[in-house]
C-alpha cells in the first residue's frame, strides 16, 4: 500500500523539496500552502502522485475540518510533515512587534498543533503513522533577537516530546527535526524583509540546503517500523553552537 504524506508549507524551500523527494520514493503527497500558483506548478512538475491543496495555517477552521475535506482516497494520511513555519525580525525583546510575535506563535505552534490534533486520531485509530515536525535549534540554543521564535521551537520540541509519550503503546511515531543555519529557501527572507540582507545571511558560508532536510525526512520514514527517531540536531559544518555571552563595563 502506498503511503500517504502530508507536507505543509509544500510551496518552497524544505515543503517542496520533502514533497519532490517522497514522490520520487513512491510515496502519495498532499502538498500543502497558500499559494496556488506554486502548488499547481508543483503538481504539474511532480504528477498525478501529488495532490495540491491551497491551505492557510491560521486557518483554525480549515484545519480541523481537513480529514473530512480532503479528495476520497486521501483521507488515510500516514504521515504528517509539520514543515510550515515563519521568522519575523531579528530585534531585541523590547524592540520587537508584538504583532510579529503573535504571528510566529499562530503559525510555529497554533498552527501546528491544530493540524496534528487533526490527523492524529486516524494515525492511532489505523494504529499506523509518523508525525514529523521541522523545528530548529533556536530552540535549544538561545541567541540574540531570536526571543519568540526560539519559544515557538522550543514548544515544538516539548511537543514531539510529550507526543511520543501519549503514543506509547502504539505504532505511530513522531520525530523532532532540529536543523542550524539552512540557505536555498526564503527563510531569511521573510524574516529580515529584505533580501539583500538575507543573501548577506549566507556569505562566505556553506549552510543546509533543502534537499539535505528532505533526505533526512526520507531516511527517518524509511526505517523499520519498530524504531522511533526522538530528534535529530544537525548543523552545517560552518557552524557551532555559541558560548555564553558576558557584558562588559556594566555597573551595577
Amino acid at each position: 500500500m502506498t503511503k500517504i504524506v502530508l507536507v505543509t508549507g509544500a510551496t518552497a524551500g524544505f515543503g517542496k523539496a520533502i514533497a519532490e523527494r517522497l514522490v520520487g520514493d513512491g510515496y502519495r503527497v498532499i502538498a500543502t500552502g497558500r499559494r496556488s500558483d506554486r502548488l499547481d506548478a508543483l503538481a504539474k512538475s511532480l504528477g498525478p502522485a501529488l495532490l495540491p491543496l491551497v491551505l492557510d495555517m491560521d486557518d483554525t477552521a480549515a484545519l480541523r475540518a481537513l480529514p473530512a475535506s480532503l479528495p476520497e482516497g486521501w483521507q488515510e494520511v500516514d504521515i504528517l510533515v509539520n514543515n510550515a513555519g515563519l521568522a519575523l525580525g531579528v530585534g531585541k525583546a523590547q524592540d520587537s512587534a508584538v504583532a510579529d510575535w503573535r504571528q510566529m506563535i499562530e503559525t510555529n505552534i497554533a498552527g501546528l498543533v491544530e493540524i496534528t490534533h487533526a490527523l492524529l486520531p486516524g494515525m492511532v485509530a489505523r494504529d499506523r503513522g509518523h508525525i514529523v515536525s521541522i523545528g530548529s535549534t533556536a530552540g535549544t540554543y538561545p541567541y540574540l533577537g531570536g526571543n519568540v521564535y526560539g519559544g515557538t521551537k522550543a514548544f515544538v520540541a516539548q511537543f514531539m516530546r510529550n507526543l511520543r509519550c501519549d503514543l506509547l503503546g502504539t505504532k505511530v511515531r513522531a520525530t523532532n527535526l532540529e536543523p542550524g543555519l539552512c540557505g536555498g529557501s526564503e527563510f531569511s527572507n521573510v524574516r529580515l524583509r529584505d533580501d539583500a540582507k538575507a543573501a548577506a545571511v549566507y556569505q562566505d558560508t556553506h549552510p543546509i540546503q533543502p534537499e539535505d532536510i528532505a533526505e533526512t525526512v526520507a531516511w527517518v520514514l524509511g526505517l523499520p517500523a519498530h524504531v522511533n527517531i526522538n530528534r535529530i540536531e544537525m548543523m552545517p559544518t560552518c557552524q557551532a553552537a555559541g558560548g555564553l555571552a558576558v557584558a562588559r563595563g556594566v555597573k551595577v
